[in-house]
């Protein structure tokens, strides 16, 4: 057989990536059979609420403990397993899709371990700019449900991997910044014309941020090439 030709033709995903994903597809698989009775029987039909009300993030929790001067750990981990429930499939679909595309660019870069500090450390440092932004505003917040501030920390990380890149090449950095400002644009169209903006726009734009400065300590000479680019100009 000639060179090359017994490749896959799929570029294979690394397997933190996968890690990442495979409990979101399983989820939709479950709620997926559940819908149809294939699980849970008549009771089937509320898997999806019922996994939402065990996972969700809601704001109130924290601020609560706080105030009592108790910590309950079931509650403190609802921040990393809000990313892994959606509340419909193509809420999850589009979570997966920018995971899996992400995450593989990214971990090219990254080492396994970096990639799942950036992707829950966003998912958490969105969660803590949304509850603070309630606080100081004074608004009652929703709960957080679903993968969108993770997958805003990816987007942080691949923008923070072309910052760099054009920085190299002595171009213009603002152009690292095209793709996060299309995803808020089209959030904000989407917001707009379905009348469902509400306030979890702030933890994603918080998990952004939170992903492109973790990046600073992730990235191997992350720190560096900043510094040194900085000198630069």
């Amino acid at each position: 057989m000639r060179p090359g030709y017994d490749e896959s033709p799929i570029n294979a995903l690394p397997p933190v990536v996968w890690a990442l994903a495979l409990p979101m597809i399983a989820s939709e698989v479950v709620f997926g059979l559940a819908s149809v009775g294939f699980l849970g029987g008549a009771q089937g039909v509320g898997f999806r609420l019922n996994a939402m009300q065990l996972a969700a993030y809601f704001p109130q929790i924290p601020l609560r403990m706080w105030q009592l001067g108790v910590f309950d750990l079931r509650q403190a981990a609802r921040v990393l397993t809000y990313p892994f429930i959606h509340g419909s499939l193509t809420h999850a679909l589009f979570v997966i899709v920018f995971t899996l595309a992400l995450g593989k660019m990214i971990a090219e870069q990254f080492r396994p371990w970096a990639l799942l500090a950036l992707f829950f450390g966003a998912a958490i440092g969105g969660a803590v700019i949304y509850t603070v932004f309630g606080l100081i505003l004074g608004v009652d917040l929703g709960p957080l449900i679903g993968g969108y501030p993770a997958v805003y920390g990816l987007v942080g990380g691949f923008t923070f991997l072309l910052w760099v890149r054009l920085g190299m090449e002595h171009a213009n950095r603002m152009r690292a910044f095209t793709l996060i400002g299309m995803l808020l644009l089209f959030q904000l169209v989407f917001g707009l014309a379905f009348g469902n903006s509400g306030y979890s726009w702030i933890a994603e734009v918080g998990g952004f941020c939170v992903g492109f400065l973790l990046c600073f300590v992730l990235v191997p000479g992350g720190w560096g090439r900043a510094v040194a680019a900085l000198r630069r100009r």
